[in-house]
């Protein structure tokens, strides 16, 4: 069981890491420009995150129904799971696209971007946002590969993408002195790219499944609302995730031009990690959902708690490599002496967040693979109500550190809630 959750966990943190690298290459490309600079791009880049992360429900409920789709060797819901999700992402695509506007005065008006930052967030909006069709399939693609126990191909497409994005990023930046609009024209190219990649590693190794298709099947009325409901849940809880870190940017905002700077630098210690364990938690969505399928509840049970034990051991890493490295990981995204003296004041906090907030990341991935998607928004609705209430009541007192705590109870909440709905009905979960 071990081997097989590394044979599946290793890849996916190699292709996780990749992913905050890109984020952190932004925020490095930007930090040595301005202060202004860093705090337009990773408000603008938000917005892509609370846009894309609310469509993350097609690649987590892919991933389980394919799981268990691939554990009951079921060819035909295998191919057309990938197709329904294609088809959602489409249309999902479109809404956005068309759209695209009042989505970017909403985006702004929440989080109140100041206007010296306004057009630079804007030459980042008008241009990323044509990535949308790229990167909303590249989630169903990568949900679908995890669901069939393959995360060698998320590998290769997770990193093939960030080294085009980091390359094009920095020749537009540095060598064109493109600033915002070189980062944004350098993720466009990468997402194209890598869903070309995506539709030929399908065809290379999966071509076969096309055979099994059934149009009609296909667009029967009760598996397609039994796909949506599912997915309707986990957007819900995904928008509520989505959603807390959006507004922990709002207010960091809010408090000051200094203080958004410094907990963008500091938010790429928490991607890291997150990225980083949630290799374990892809394993668990994979075989969870694959061992729940084919009925084999000792296996199932097993899964989930080594699942656990690696997660829990890659965080007291993270812990201990941000204690005794924190202030040289600092001063590669930022030369501004104010943003690394005053982000050195909220340094320990990276070394509390692996330990405390490793668990809901597993979690997630064990509901993933069971599909207790209505588990997961439940225990999502606690939590994020946990989080605003603790907010509210700690930033009077004290300030950022008090943010920072309030994002830190939310985790903690996210795992304590899932933990207690685990134990109290099991395996059967909804």
């Amino acid at each position: 069981m071990n081997k097989e959750i590394l044979r599946l966990a290793i890849p996916n943190i190699l292709s996780n890491i990749s992913v905050p690298l890109l984020s952190s290459v932004d925020t490095a490309l930007m930090g040595h420009l301005s202060t202004q600079h860093i705090g337009a791009v990773g408000i603008a880049a938000m917005f892509f995150n609370f846009i894309y992360w609310n469509f993350g429900f097609l690649r987590m409920g892919t991933t389980g129904i394919t799981a268990q789709a691939y554990g009951k060797k079921d060819s035909t819901q295998i191919i057309h799971t990938l197709s329904r999700a294609s088809l959602v992402a489409m249309l999902l695509t479109s809404i956005v696209l068309i759209f695209q506007y009042p989505i970017f005065q909403l985006c702004t008006s929440f989080f109140e971007s100041s206007d010296d930052q306004l057009l630079l967030v804007q030459e980042y909006f008008n241009i990323r946002i044509w990535d949308a069709p790229a990167t909303i399939g590249l989630v169903v693609f990568m949900g679908w590969f995890f669901g069939m126990q393959n995360a060698i191909y998320p590998l290769i497409l997770t990193i093939s993408i960030n080294i085009i994005n980091i390359s094009t990023s920095f020749v537009f930046v540095y060598h064109w002195d493109m600033g915002v609009a070189g980062v944004a024209y350098g993720t466009v190219i990468a997402q194209y790219m890598g869903l070309l990649f995506a539709i030929g590693l399908f065809l290379f190794k999966y071509r076969y499944l096309l055979k099994e298709f059934n149009k009609k099947t296909w667009l029967a009325l009760e598996t397609l609302v039994a796909f949506l409901n599912i997915n309707k849940d986990i957007f819900i809880r995904t928008f509520c995730l989505s959603l807390a870190f959006a507004f922990f940017y709002r207010q960091s905002n809010q408090l000051d031009a200094t203080i958004l700077a410094v907990n963008i630098v500091l938010m790429q210690f928490l991607s890291w990690m997150s990225f980083g364990v949630d290799g374990f938690a892809f394993a668990a969505e994979s075989l969870v959902g694959k061992y729940h399928g084919a009925k084999q509840p000792k296996k199932l049970q097993k899964a989930i708690k080594l699942s656990f034990v690696w997660g829990m051991f890659f965080a007291l890493l993270y812990s201990l490599s941000y204690w005794l490295f924190g202030n040289s990981i600092l001063s590669i995204f930022t030369d501004q002496e104010a943003i690394l003296t005053e982000a050195q004041t909220f340094l320990f906090w990276m070394w509390i967040y692996p330990i405390l907030g490793t668990p809901c990341y597993i979690w997630d991935g064990i509901f993933v693979g069971l599909t207790a998607s209505k588990a997961m928004r439940n225990s999502m609705f606690l939590a994020i109500t946990t989080y605003f209430l603790s907010y509210y009541w700690l930033v009077d007192y004290w300030g950022n550190h008090g943010l920072w705590l309030a994002l830190l109870l939310f985790l903690v909440a996210r795992g304590l809630f899932q933990s207690v709905l685990y134990y109290k009905r099991g395996t059967n979960l909804l």
